[in-house]
């Protein structure tokens, strides 16, 4: 077990890649019903990312890819709808589309994870500043769905500083313990990682 610098340093020691590796976080749980209690919810961090996002809207913007109910013909079937799913890292919609976009789109995109969510996807009305602060909110915000008795999430990349890196895990470690059902009690260990490289473990909660 180390502190998060000196962890982010070794990791940062190991074999240069040909592309810019994901900082990932995984955090091994204890005393947590994974078939009862399963997280599907968010969290945030303070160094945001560029992502690829698409909105579902009632009309054109022209500040993100946009997907009106005029162009729902063109996703005739299952197929059609992955592919929109895996084009995109996140979906936002304007409040009186969501009914339609469950109803169309909700099969494929839940369980990939790609449904507009309250916390952090639907905005009230397509208006440019209310569209481009959740753009921003959208770049900070990571997306927790775990299935199984750990959770992993990718809170950063290697371009980033140390500082940057080291908030973000501190922030994405605080916010699932907050929703976690027993909170601390729930953690067994905290591990991060770059994309290639094996993880180091920097929390360990005693039992």
């Amino acid at each position: 077990m180390m502190e998060i610098k000196v962890a982010l340093a070794e990791l940062r020691n190991e074999k240069k890649r040909k592309f810019v590796q994901t900082v990932d976080l995984v955090m091994n749980l204890k005393n947590f019903d994974v078939r009862r209690e399963a997280l599907n919810t968010f969290v945030f961090v303070p160094h945001g990312s560029e992502k690829k996002l698409a909105a579902f809207f009632t009309k054109r913007s022209k500040i993100i890819d946009t997907i009106t109910e005029e162009d729902f013909t063109k996703y005739k079937d299952l197929k059609d709808i992955k592919k929109l799913a895996k084009k995109y890292d996140a979906f936002i919609a304007v409040a009186p589309m969501m009914g339609k976009v469950a109803t169309k789109f909700g099969r494929v995109f839940g369980p990939m994870g790609r449904m507009p969510s309250p916390q952090a996807g639907i905005v009230a009305q397509e208006s440019d500043d209310m569209v481009k602060d959740m753009i921003k909110k959208m770049g900070k915000a990571i997306r927790v769905r775990n299935k199984e008795m750990a959770i992993k999430l990718p809170v950063g990349k290697e371009s980033m500083s140390d500082d940057e890196l080291e908030e973000n895990i501190k922030a994405v470690i605080e916010g699932l313990k907050k929703v976690l059902p027993k909170g601390n009690d729930n953690v067994k260990e905290v591990l991060i990682k770059f994309t290639m490289t094996k993880p180091l473990k920097i929390v360990e909660v005693k039992k």
